[in-house]
C-alpha cells in the first residue's frame, strides 16, 4: 500500500491535464465540431499561462491567462470553419502546427526560468482519512476543478435543455435550425470551451503540474486526449477513467525507469502512445459502436438556407 498510493496519486495528476483537454473537445465534438488544434492550444496556453504567472508572480493569473489563450485560438479556428467555411480537419491540423511554432518561438526567453511549486490542497477532516484521504483529498486546486467540471458537463450534456440543444445540433443541424436554434451559435460556444478546457489543461502543466516551461512540454497530450474521446464514445465518465488510464501508463514508466528496470528508457517513453495506438485499433474494431455513438454531423459544416 506504501508504494501502490503514490502510485495512484501520481497518476490522478498525470491525467489531469488530459482529461481538461479531452473534456473540451467531447463538448465541441457534440455540438458537430472537429477540432484537431487540441495539443496547439495546450502548448500555448501553457506559454501564456507560465509567461503571466512568471510576470505576475500569481499562478492563478497564469492559469486565467492560459485559459483565454486556449479560447484566442479556438476562436481563430470558429472563424475559419463556422463563418468562412473552411474545412475543419485542415484548419485543425494547421491550428496545431501553428500552436507549437507560436509557443516554442514565445517560450524562449523563459526557459531557464521555475515557479515556485504549488502546494497540496488538503481538505480538513477528509485528507486525515486512510487511504481514501489521500487518493481523494490531498491534491492540487485544479484537481479538485477537473472533478467538478466533469460533474457539471454530465448533468449539463444529459439533464439540462440547453445540453439537449447542443446534442441536437451536433446530431442533425438542418433539423435544429429548422427549429429555431441557433446553430452557429452553439458551435461557437461549443468550440470557445474547448479552446478553454485546452488551454486550462496547458495551464495546468506549466504552473502546477512541472512547473517550468519546456518547449513542446505537452508531449502528444492533445493528441491523446484527441482518441480519448473516441475511446470513451463521447462520455463525460469514461473520458475520465481514461485520462487516468493514460496517466497511469505515463506514471508506471517513469517508476519503472526510477527502479531501473532492465527496458530502454526510450521504449519506456513509447508507452503512453503505443497504448493509445492499441486502444483506438481496439475500439476501431466495432464500427457499429462508433456509428451509433458519433455525432451524425461530426465535421460537417452547415451554411443555413438563406
Amino acid at each position: 500500500m506504501d508504494l501502490l498510493l503514490p502510485v495512484v496519486v501520481a497518476t490522478i495528476g498525470a491525467g489531469t491535464a488530459i482529461a481538461f483537454a479531452a473534456l473540451g473537445e467531447l463538448v465541441t465534438e457534440k455540438s458537430g465540431v472537429l477540432n484537431l488544434g487540441v495539443e496547439g492550444m495546450m502548448l500555448v496556453g501553457a506559454i501564456a499561462a507560465f509567461a503571466a504567472a512568471s510576470s505576475s508572480g500569481n499562478l492563478w493569473i497564469g492559469v486565467v491567462a492560459g485559459v483565454l489563450a486556449g479560447m484566442v485560438l479556438s476562436l481563430l479556428f470558429a472563424f475559419l470553419t463556422l463563418t468562412l467555411m473552411a474545412d475543419q480537419v485542415a484548419c485543425g491540423l494547421a491550428l496545431s502546427i501553428f500552436g507549437v511554432g507560436l509557443s516554442a518561438y514565445a517560450g524562449l526567453s523563459y526557459v531557464n526560468i521555475v515557479l515556485p511549486t504549488q502546494p497540496v490542497w488538503a481538505l480538513p477532516g477528509l485528507a486525515a482519512l486512510p487511504v481514501i484521504g489521500p487518493l481523494f483529498f490531498q491534491h492540487q486546486p485544479l484537481v479538485y476543478l477537473s472533478w467538478m467540471l466533469f460533474a457539471a458537463v454530465w448533468w449539463f450534456l444529459y439533464r439540462s435543455r440547453a445540453g439537449l440543444k447542443l446534442r441536437s445540433v451536433g446530431e442533425s443541424p438542418s433539423s435544429a435550425h429548422a427549429l429555431g436554434l441557433p446553430v452557429n451559435r452553439v458551435r461557437y460556444l461549443a468550440t470557445l470551451f474547448g479552446g478553454a478546457m485546452a488551454g486550462l489543461g496547458g495551464a495546468f502543466l506549466a504552473v502546477m503540474y512541472t512547473p517550468m516551461w519546456v518547449e513542446g512540454m505537452t508531449a502528444g497530450r492533445g493528441w491523446i486526449a484527441l482518441s480519448l474521446v473516441v475511446f470513451a464514445t463521447w462520455r463525460p465518465g469514461r473520458i475520465l477513467l481514461g485520462a487516468y488510464l493514460f496517466g497511469g501508463i505515463t506514471v508506471a514508466q517513469l517508476f519503472a525507469q526510477s527502479r531501473g528496470v532492465a527496458i530502454p528508457s526510450q521504449l519506456l517513453s513509447m508507452l503512453p502512445y503505443l497504448a493509445t495506438v492499441v486502444v483506438l485499433v481496439v475500439i476501431s474494431s466495432n464500427a457499429l459502436r462508433i456509428r451509433l455513438n458519433t455525432p451524425a454531423s461530426l465535421g460537417l459544416s452547415f451554411r443555413p438556407a438563406s
